[in-house]
């Protein structure tokens, strides 16, 4: 383990809920109903692009963007009045920072929203590299993003561990060839279950040590999470 990359919704920020709040006015205004948790869990970690055309397929690109830039302005006017860290990321984050690892945030978040969230808790100043579709790159599940990143901090896939709180994200990340720690800030565990490159599941940060990111580890905490529900 030589790099971590971080997810920034839902991962290093507890962006989710004002996401979720942002969809559900989107889909009001329209007249829409929407199943929160089943939207979250089918689109968390792809670009707005991509989830917007497989809900309006007979829209044009450029309704698309429109309809992704209302929808993200909802975020933002939410996100601004208390978007807070995910617990115990940023003691996390310069813990393994002191340690020698290499770091990056790997988002399908949009410009506009890692700018509030970088202006409000200086994430970028925490890693050497923020990799997103900004950069002409796929959303999660394809692994360009985390293929990126490993490639702009000079090291190969399988010494990189990924942050992710969305199986999309997961599964982008085994398709890199890199293990994986799921954060349930988002989705339960069971939700993971499926996935063999993972080796924690954890509700937080404030659970999590770099020394104790293994196999029997994550079993250990999804117990734990069976046992309190």
């Amino acid at each position: 383990m030589k790099a971590l990359l971080f997810d920034l919704d839902g991962t290093l920020i507890d962006s989710m809920p004002h996401h979720q709040s942002a969809w559900d006015a989107w889909y009001a205004r329209r007249g829409l109903a929407m199943d929160s948790s089943e939207f979250f869990a089918a689109t968390a970690g792809r670009s707005n692009a991509e989830i917007l055309a497989d809900l309006f397929p007979a829209q044009s690109v450029a309704e698309h963007v429109a309809m992704a830039d209302e929808k993200e302005a909802l975020y933002r006017e939410i996100a601004a009045q208390s978007l807070a860290l995910i617990g115990g990321a940023k003691a996390f984050v310069e813990g393994a920072r002191a340690q020698g690892l290499r770091l990056a945030v790997c988002t399908a978040s949009t410009v506009p929203n890692m700018a509030l969230a970088f202006r409000l808790h200086g994430i970028d100043g925490w890693v050497e590299h923020v990799v997103s579709p900004a950069d002409g790159l796929r959303g999660k599940p394809h692994p360009d993003i985390f293929l990126e990143a490993a490639r702009r901090l000079g090291m190969d896939p399988h010494d990189c561990v990924v942050f992710e709180d969305a199986p999309l994200g997961v599964e982008a990340a085994r398709r890199a060839g890199m293990q994986a720690v799921a954060l349930t800030t988002t989705l339960a565990a069971e939700h993971f279950d499926a996935f063999d490159n993972l080796i924690a599941i954890a509700p937080d940060f404030t659970t999590l040590a770099l020394a104790d990111l293994t196999r029997d580890h994550r079993l250990r905490l999804h117990n734990k999470d069976k046992q309190d529900a």
